[in-house]
């Protein structure tokens, strides 16, 4: 299954009219902000928006049929916006050019936004910078955009997109106007995955209830396997405490190469989830103590796990096998 569109590239956007209708309001009636934060969980479509806002404020010719804020994919302004070739756009994110994610986004590119701003738009109404996500701006490269937002540019609007904007610094917070973008549920997203990705209406569902109904988020998790590695979670905990020792060596060399990472990842992300259902169940049948606290620090250890396998480069292998060790413990412990 291909990767989800980059949100340049995503012209429907279903849930977020509130939202839509809020920015366009604020345009018509000549009280637009210098600066919008786009707020919400992760993959609701923040940044799908934020291009919708931006082609909106370069002068795309309006479509009704592609919702509020739609664009005409054929349009010139989407065009150019699509080919990263519009004068009055500017993009801050974490890929570089040749679609690699960098660790954050450095000063050097959010030191541009001064220069950027400081002459008229060339071809729009509007330039238009968009930062994706303001939680990946490194410190120096926060400040450096804190300095723009203090000195708002005329016929200039920075949209700002945050999955979580109680980390941002305050003033950077209090310069913004808020656009919340919420969930659209798991009904919605389920449907939205089923008619978007190659899935049938169960994995739909349960795709969307992973992303906690976040549709792109369950995008993402569709195009990564993770039906496939939900299901071997699922497996590897109803064994316990036996274990299948060929199956978790295959499953660790899975581990291994440019995608080893994400599916690790995933893995435990996967396996936490189901141990959480799996001792809350444990603790309604009054299972002893030990057992429960077994569980409750296995469920810690995923949690964390793969954060610290990236902090100080742990063999993947070696910290998956330390952790099925653990569930064995917890399963044992609760018998």
């Amino acid at each position: 299954m291909h990767a989800p569109a980059h949100p340049r590239d995503v012209y429907r956007l279903d849930g977020q009219s509130a939202a839509e209708a809020a920015f366009i309001d604020a345009l018509e009636r000549g009280r637009l902000h210098h600066a919008w934060l786009l707020t919400g969980p992760e993959g609701v479509g923040k940044a799908t928006l934020a291009y919708r806002m931006a082609r909106r404020l370069l002068g795309a010719r309006p479509d009704p049929s592609q919702g509020l804020l739609g664009a005409a994919p054929s349009d010139a302004v989407s065009r150019q916006v699509a080919a990263r070739s519009h004068p009055d756009l500017m993009v801050l994110e974490r890929l570089t050019d040749d679609g690699k994610a960098r660790k954050s986004i450095p000063v050097d590119e959010a030191r541009r936004l001064p220069e950027f701003f400081a002459t008229t738009p060339a071809v729009s109404p509007y330039r238009v910078a968009i930062i994706d996500a303001a939680d990946d701006l490194n410190v120096n490269a926060a400040n450096a955009v804190l300095k723009t937002l203090e000195e708002p540019p005329p016929r200039g609007v920075i949209l700002l997109i945050s999955h979580a904007p109680g980390k941002l610094l305050p003033t950077i917070r209090s310069r913004c106007r808020r656009l919340p973008v919420p969930a659209p549920g798991i009904a919605a997203a389920a449907e939205m995955v089923e008619r978007m990705a190659d899935v049938g209406e169960r994995d739909a569902e349960r795709l969307a209830r992973m992303a906690h109904g976040a549709p792109g988020k369950a995008l993402q998790l569709a195009a990564a396997g993770a039906i496939e590695i939900d299901d071997a979670a699922n497996e590897i905990l109803r064994a316990l405490p036996k274990i299948d020792e060929g199956a978790l060596l295959a499953m660790a060399d899975t581990f291994r190469g440019a995608d080893g990472m994400a599916r690790f990842e995933l893995l435990m992300d996967r396996m936490a989830d189901q141990v959480r259902i799996f001792s809350t169940r444990v603790a309604a049948d009054g299972a002893n103590s030990q057992g429960l606290d077994r569980w409750a620090q296995a469920w810690e250890r995923l949690s964390r796990l793969p954060g610290e396998v990236e902090a100080v480069n742990l063999d993947r292998g070696d910290a998956f096998w330390s952790v099925i060790s653990d569930l064995r413990a917890a399963a044992k412990a609760a018998m």
